[in-house]
């Protein structure tokens, strides 16, 4: 624990501070409508009552076996296919700025089809979000296994690896890095269009209930629940950076 990290989680902490004091003086004036911004308070009390309660567990199963389908699917599909199109340096030209290209159009016009086609249960939800994290994936796939360097391969062909030994001991080692930062983008990305899907059209899950809440003007308990899905967003986080230090130190 160096000096340096220390300062950062105090800044970070100051700006948490921060940002509650702002709320509690707005609140606390009559500034604002609680309908629009419930007493800090307030929604501290729903927060505890909501975790004591376990509230919560039904929505975040839901959301969570969305997510950790859709990841495992996107981060399966994108792997596979971004090794193959990485064997070939055609293929790579033919096929990066293709999925560049497609990645840059907005996937959510998808969700629409997807409704119609897999209904507003958890199908439509993971087809969102695989499609969404598959992107990322895919490409820091290919520029992972795609920039490295050529004297390691060379190394080894001549020294008779074979196509498994070439990938698993030269080429993921050299790409892991790469391929670990998609991997993040998708799994954020695939939390974010799942809470988002899941606002527009769901029986159930987090964002489901946020909006309910919200419809029915109890907007403390909705403020609980943002804070909640902020915290696990936090944790995925959290866990997301743990597993790059775990494995960057397990291929060093």
């Amino acid at each position: 624990m160096t000096l340096r990290w220390v300062a950062q989680r105090l800044i970070q902490l100051g700006f948490v501070v921060l940002l509650a004091a702002a709320w509690h003086a707005t609140t606390s004036r009559g500034t604002v409508s609680p309908l629009l911004l419930p007493p800090l308070g307030a929604v501290y009390h729903e927060f505890l009552g909501l975790v004591a309660a376990g509230k919560f567990w039904p929505d975040l199963a839901v959301s969570l076996y969305e997510l950790l389908t859709a990841f495992f699917i996107a981060a399966g599909a994108g792997t596979i296919i971004g090794y193959l199109v990485s064997r070939s340096v055609y293929a790579i030209k033919v096929f990066d700025p293709l999925l560049a290209g497609v990645y840059a159009i907005p996937a959510i016009l998808l969700f629409p089809l997807y409704v119609l086609y897999l209904g507003i249960g958890p199908a439509s939800k993971i087809a969102m979000g695989a499609t969404i994290a598959f992107f990322p994936i895919v490409l820091n796939t290919i520029a992972g296994l795609h920039y490295v360097d050529r004297v390691y391969v060379k190394a080894a062909r001549s020294m008779g690896a074979s196509p498994r030994q070439m990938y698993w001991s030269v080429m993921f080692p050299a790409a892991f890095p790469v391929m670990l930062t998609g991997l993040r983008i998708g799994l954020i990305l695939a939390f974010l269009s799942i809470l988002g899907t899941e606002t527009i059209a769901s029986f159930s899950g987090l964002g489901h209930r946020i909006v309910e809440l919200g419809e029915n003007m109890d907007t403390a308990t909705m403020f609980a629940y943002i804070i909640f899905v902020v915290l696990i967003s936090i944790l995925l986080n959290l866990a997301v950076s743990l597993a790059n230090r775990l494995g960057r130190r397990g291929l060093a």
